[in-house]
């Protein structure tokens, strides 16, 4: 199922049929994000956007080493010069 007809509620409400909350794995009170593209609405979740923001920056990063594990690593270094 990639199509379905809805109506617009009162106070400019939609309901996400659960079809497609199960299959986009959306929970009561997740936070999403709205964009309006070629006269379209676009609904994605925060993770959604986390992982395009990844994927846009991994070409801009070096090596394939977790920047939080790089983080750790050198707090630790400079713990033991201490």
């Amino acid at each position: 199922m990639t199509t379905v007809r809805t109506r617009l509620a009162e106070g400019g409400r939609v309901v996400i049929p659960a079809a497609f909350r199960r299959a986009l794995g959306l929970r009561v009170g997740d936070q999403l994000t709205l964009s309006l593209v070629d006269s379209e609405i676009r609904v994605a979740s925060r993770v959604h956007g986390w992982r395009e923001a990844r994927d846009l920056l991994r070409p801009f990063v070096e090596g394939t080493a977790s920047m939080a594990d790089e983080l750790i690593a050198e707090r630790r270094e400079q713990g033991q010069g201490e």
